[in-house]
């Protein structure tokens, strides 16, 4: 398969778990109804973006109502489901972590948030990760009837190293669910995108929360696919929203044919050596 649909759930996350797990529901399934193959959730979609809310949401993997409610709409729909991220607790650490469910309803991987997003922009915003979560230290490539896939989770977009190891390890597509906000979103969120693509040559896809003005984290939105050349497939607003976009995997080839910087690396002079 070359060709595949991915839908984009920007959904709208609330400060009531139920409410969130509804909504994603109603999103894959409408999603499933438009002949999507592959379904995206956003970063931390069944809980608010808070350190004090991740403490709160939190579920251990076995016992998650959130998995459980994913795991059966994967069967039913019999679609790949990335969902997003949610607190994951196990024994006395939480992580962001990221479930990748195939048709079956079974978990093929999941990526623990590798890096955590502590940043202090000054007079604009202030959010420590570390407070709360700990970091994963696996590299998550999956194999699917669509080819490799990799994860990585928000901030990690932000580390080349990361996305060129997946790359030469023969990833086609990177995902990478996030909440990027109003002071890093408009600066930073399409030109990271644009850039993972165009450095490596793939496909990758980031869905985030819509704006939830309410809340205390205020999420930029703008769900995007970038592809092999570093242009922007697709983009969203802020506005909660579901959208499914297509794309052709053969577009890797051919850029990597048209312009063969993974073949013309010096790996006599570097190498990122990282492999599965």
């Amino acid at each position: 398969m070359t060709k595949i649909k991915i839908a984009l759930c920007q959904m709208n996350v609330v400060d009531n778990k139920d409410e969130n797990i509804k909504n994603a529901t109603t999103m894959i399934e409408k999603a499933s109804r438009l002949n999507s193959d592959f379904i995206v959730l956003p970063e931390m979609f069944n809980c608010p973006y808070s350190n004090d809310k991740f403490i709160e949401y939190c579920e251990e993997e076995q016992n998650s109502k959130t998995l459980k409610k994913i795991s059966k709409l994967a069967l039913k729909t019999k679609t790949h489901i990335l969902s997003g991220s949610i607190p994951e607790k196990e024994n006395s650490k939480i992580f962001n972590t990221s479930y990748l469910f195939n048709k079956n309803g079974e978990i093929i991987v999941k990526h623990r948030k590798m890096h955590l997003f502590d940043i202090d922009v000054k007079d604009k915003i202030y959010f420590k990760e570390s407070d709360v979560l700990s970091p994963g230290n696996e590299f998550t490539i999956a194999d699917t009837e669509f080819g490799k896939i990799a994860i990585g989770i928000c901030y990690d977009v932000r580390f080349q190293e990361l996305a060129r190891i997946y790359a030469n390890n023969g990833a086609n597509i990177i995902f990478y669910p996030g909440a990027f906000n109003m002071t890093t979103g408009p600066a930073h969120w399409e030109l990271l995108f644009r850039s993972r693509s165009l450095d490596n040559q793939v496909f990758c896809v980031g869905v985030a929360p819509a704006l939830n003005k309410d809340a205390s984290y205020h999420s930029y939105g703008h769900s995007i696919v970038t592809n092999p050349w570093g242009g922007v497939i697709c983009q969203l607003s802020e506005k909660e929203e579901l959208k499914i976009v297509e794309i052709d995997l053969d577009e890797i080839k051919k850029v990597r044919e048209e312009i063969p910087i993974l073949k013309n690396k010096r790996t006599d002079l570097y190498k990122t050596t990282t492999s599965f």
